[in-house]
């Protein structure tokens, strides 16, 4: 080509040279694709999913804990005083994002507790899309920031499959945790598909960094394309466990509480009455019989309950301030007239997993043992900071859940199910705050927002034909008046607890095993269960149970609610089948690590609980000495770590929080190669019975010691298995994180006996 040719030129030589004889140039060869453009004015989509947060408990809705951002969206907006969740996480962010019922798309429960039966599997299958697929091929970009609990635990691994991650699931970019919860102070996040460590300065929090994220994955969209819409599902992890916020925001809530959980329902319903959020003639539900009165407590355990109750509102008003800074960003780059918020405070009612005391550390109950409620007190001045990992006691959950009886996983009550809804969309809703009553499910808003969209319902997605969804849109909800409401049935079902709504009245079990009480045998026939009726029409709380009184009606929406069960793949009759779920390592006994490698999930990692084990490291050890963490599952809460101090074999197993034991060798190792290796002899007779460790270097024993009990069930939630560092917490306070090992790590080897 000649030399200065310009690049016009140049193309125009390239398109005659490639012409077919005859023709002086091709006839339009190349035809760029065309991108799928959303429909013209179709708005931007926030969705606002909170974590374990009662009808009573924002400000918003008559609670005690303000909330001004959720009040300020609620007074340009339209409040729900009838909307309900699924009663449990991964339920309802299931239903949420597909707009189907939470048994017709595997999510019975949450992906912690997957059954073989079809309903259960948590595994979300291609022909039942989610929004967040349908929205992105009709030409909005789409991010996720949180909490997803969507993944079955077995494909939580790097190694994948993906298709059930957030980048699977139709989310162009996401940034968050995985499962049930995590750290608000050391979480295991991820971009994307990739883990990530934040950059945590000396004030991090998570709640802050998510929006952090959120406002510059925005700034960056309207950037590149100021006309594309976006949805964005911005779902923190507060208020669920661990309950922790900045001190000083605690610290505002100072003896706001002391009057105790009886007092405080009595307040919140007379604010809810006083706003209309609930009718006038609403009496508060009595408060479960397992629950004691507040006047019945001493005064050490006022102190510790109200204290607990401070944190999390502490917790909840932080959480709302960083939802505020994304309100208050889209309202400075003028994009709020055009945004629809969806706001829902709260995936279920308030959690009473923290039982009868409150917990220090969560992961007590989720493994059978017991706190020591003066331990808990000791740790009084660490609740809500990096080094608890703490929950309320059940009878707050009760009082944030006001003026319905019980709390989250209870789903045949309302205290479970029903949640706060505030939808604005400012210059299309002429809303100021005034209360919508139509019944309404989590199902309905994914037609919801398509129908404000403008966007149809595709009968198929990715060439994959859909099942029909069973939401209702709520945009007939969006005008003046209070019209009839549109949808008329919905069944609800966790762990054989169930209820079935219908036309103003509810049929539902009544309860016989509670959220703390986790290794419990559940009933899962109905017909063994003991029933109760409510007329909603006229008994909003569900306080008075008319079964006695009209027998028939309850048959006939027993009747009913079998049908449903039928139609959505609610097991009935016996326990969920199935077992343990999958183990992605199957019946692997061998576990062999060749370099540095952090994250890898307890699904995926050798499970050393209830059983013997060797740990070997061989490593090298420089000529300035070795320090550093070799091998590590868990951190703070619960876990082991084999590492070297200042050249020193360390061997340290962390019990919960509740106690440690850590095996020392007697001297430094001299430079040069070595294997350093920990032995575990299990007693057996059961689950978290202790053992003997036996540590070794270049194998000969060295230091010995005795583990009285071990963990029984769950390491942790959300810390994982690393070699050659530590990510999260530490094991023990005797080392700090990332504590990299600095000497050569050749292999590391994990054997199952």
């Amino acid at each position: 080509m000649k030399k200065g040719l310009g690049a016009a030129t140049a193309l125009a030589v390239i398109l005659a040279a490639t012409a077919a004889p005859g023709q002086s140039s091709p006839q339009a060869p190349f035809a760029w694709p065309t991108p799928p453009k959303a429909p013209r004015g179709a708005p931007n989509v926030l969705i606002i999913l909170t974590d374990d947060v009662g009808f009573g408990a924002s400000s918003a809705f008559g609670g005690p804990i303000p909330t001004p951002t959720f009040e300020r969206l609620a007074n340009q907006g339209l409040r729900y005083n009838n909307f309900h969740t699924t009663g449990i996480c991964s339920a309802t962010r299931a239903a949420l994002l597909t707009g189907r019922n939470h048994h017709a798309v595997g999510m019975a429960s949450v992906t912690d507790s997957a059954g073989a039966a079809p309903g259960y599997t948590t595994i979300l299958q291609k022909d039942t899309a989610t929004l967040a697929q349908v929205l992105r091929a009709a030409g909005y970009s789409t991010a996720m920031f949180g909490k997803a609990h969507l993944t079955p635990r077995w494909e939580q691994s790097t190694a994948g499959p993906f298709d059930r991650w957030p980048s699977g699931l139709g989310f162009d970019y996401f940034y968050g945790f995985l499962n049930g919860d995590t750290d608000q102070y050391a979480p295991q996040l991820f971009l994307g598909n990739a883990p990530v460590e934040p950059d945590k300065a000396a004030d991090y929090i998570l709640d802050k960094d998510l929006a952090d994220h959120a406002l510059t994955w925005i700034a960056r969209q309207k950037a590149g394309d100021p006309d594309r819409p976006f949805l964005v599902y911005f779902a923190p992890g507060t208020a669920h466990a661990p309950h922790q916020a900045p001190k000083a925001w605690i610290d505002r809530f100072k003896g706001r509480f002391d009057q105790g959980w009886d007092k405080v329902r009595e307040e919140t319903l007379e604010r809810q009455k006083r706003m209309g959020v609930v009718p006038a003639s609403t009496r508060l539900a009595p408060r479960p019989p397992m629950i004691p009165a507040w006047r019945s407590l001493t005064s050490a355990q006022k102190s510790v309950y109200s204290r607990m109750m401070e944190v999390y509102a502490g917790a909840l008003s932080y959480d709302d301030e960083q939802i505020g800074r994304i309100i208050d960003y889209l309202k400075k780059s003028d994009d709020l007239n055009n945004t629809l918020i969806i706001f829902i405070q709260g995936d279920n009612g308030s959690s009473a997993e923290g039982g009868y005391t409150g917990l220090w550390n969560e992961l007590t109950v989720i493994n059978g043992v017991e706190e020591d409620p003066s331990f808990i007190k000791s740790k009084l001045g660490d609740l809500g900071g990096p080094l608890a990992n703490n929950h309320f006691p059940a009878g707050w959950a009760n009082a944030m859940s006001a003026p319905f009886p019980y709390f989250k996983r209870v789903s045949s009550h309302l205290g479970s199910t029903a949640n706060d809804l505030v939808i604005a969309w400012p210059g299309h809703i002429a809303g100021d705050g005034r209360v919508r009553s139509q019944f309404h499910h989590v199902i309905d808003i994914f037609p919801t927002v398509l129908e404000a969209a403008g966007v149809p319902l595709p009968d198929e997605v990715d060439g994959i034909h859909q099942k029909p969804i069973s939401g209702v849109s709520m945009g007939y909800t969006f005008g003046p008046g209070d019209v009839p409401g549109r949808r008329r049935t919905q069944y609800f079902e966790l762990s054989g607890d169930r209820a079935i709504f219908s036309d103003g009245w509810m049929a539902n079990t009544t309860p016989t095993v509670m959220p703390w009480q986790i290794f419990s045998p559940r009933e899962y026939d109905p017909d063994r269960r003991a029933w109760e009726l409510y007329d909603l029409s006229k008994d909003f709380s569900q306080s008075t149970n008319v079964a006695s009184r009209f027998p028939q009606r309850l048959q006939e929406l027993k009747a009913l609610l079998k049908n449903e069960s039928e139609e959505y793949g609610v097991v009935t009759g016996h326990q969920v089948p199935g077992g343990m779920p999958p183990y992605a390592p199957g019946h692997r006994e061998t576990f062999r690590y060749t370099t540095h490698v952090t994250r890898v999930p307890a699904e995926s990692a050798p499970n050393l609980l209830n059983r013997s084990f060797e740990i070997s490291a061989r490593i090298t050890v420089p000529p300035g000495g070795a320090d550093g963490v070799l091998v590590t599952n868990g951190g703070r809460f619960g876990g082991y770590v084999l590492r070297i101090d200042e050249s020193v074999p360390v061997f340290t197993y962390n019990r919960l929080g509740l106690d440690q034991t850590s095996v020392r060798a007697p001297a430094a190792l001299p430079p040069g190669d070595h294997v350093v290796s920990t032995r575990f002899a299990y007693d057996g007779g059961g689950v978290g019975k202790g053992g003997d460790i036996r540590l070794l270097v270049d194998d000969l024993p060295v230091a010995e010691g005795r583990l009285a009990a071990s963990i029984p069930m769950r390491i942790s939630l959300s810390e994982t298995f690393d070699v050659g560092a530590d990510t999260g917490t530490p094991v023990s306070e005797d080392y700090t994180v990332p504590s990299a090992f600095n000497g050569g790590l050749s292999e590391v080897k994990v054997s199952l006996k």
